[in-house]
């Protein structure tokens, strides 16, 4: 049976989790928890990576080299840009990408980075169907898939949010799933990322984020616990 990572950059997000692992034995690496054992029948590996790319991007490595994983599953929260989103609905990422990289000064589109095989990282198609699956058995939330774009900066600015969207096509937009792509597309791992909107990433994001994070961090646990039971065969 294949060994799932699972990663949320604060304890919100990985707290229901938690509550329901059996077996669980926890390891601390580079600073951070990896509780292993069982969840829903499924191995897997909890974390919480902390915030931002490089906290991200260490945590995924460490599951990748140390703890074995076979696919990853990064669920959280995150501002929407895409205009038919709405506080509570759902992205799934098709692909991720970071935008906050920013060589256009030499001649690379924004977005780029110089001289690597490639800076837009897709999902795992089995993952992404297994996400939009579970996600459209929740009433009166939206599923939208799509790109989700990641930088280390909190969105909360009208102008900023809707450049995003318009320049670089971003669904929503968060501080650390393109980096959890990043190494998973280098190491081979399929991996896909689930963001529930807590904002609209404009002035009253810093508001909202906090109201709806715990409604977001539940409707995420909803939907990989049906990915475990459908990935294990239930």
């Amino acid at each position: 049976m294949k060994k799932i990572g699972l990663i949320g950059a604060m304890d919100s997000e990985i707290a229901h989790y938690l509550s329901e692992m059996e077996s669980t034995q926890t390891e601390t690496v580079y600073g951070i928890n990896f509780h292993h054992g069982y969840l829903w029948n499924t191995p897997v590996v909890v974390c919480k990576s902390g915030v931002g790319k490089v906290n991200a991007a260490v945590c995924t490595q460490t599951l990748i080299d140390r703890f074995q994983v076979n696919q990853i599953i990064f669920t959280g929260v995150a501002g929407a840009l895409h205009p038919d989103l709405d506080v509570g609905d759902i992205v799934i990422s098709t692909e991720c990408q970071y935008h906050d990289i920013d060589a256009s000064s030499v001649g690379f589109p924004k977005g780029t980075i110089p001289f690597q095989e490639t800076s837009i990282f897709p999902a795992d198609r089995q993952l992404v169907e297994l996400a939009v699956e579970a996600g459209k058995k929740m009433d009166g939330i939206k599923v939208l898939t799509g790109k989700i774009l990641s930088g280390d900066q909190f969105i909360s600015s009208v102008e900023t949010g809707k450049a995003l969207y318009e320049q670089m096509n971003g669904a929503c937009v968060e501080m650390e799933g393109a980096a959890v792509a990043h190494v998973a597309f280098l190491a081979g791992i399929p991996y896909v990322v689930i963001r529930s909107m807590s904002d609209r990433a404009d002035h009253s994001a810093h508001v909202n984020f906090y109201e709806f994070e715990k409604m977001a961090a539940e409707r995420s646990c909803l939907i990989v616990r049906h990915m475990l039971n459908r990935l294990s065969g239930k």
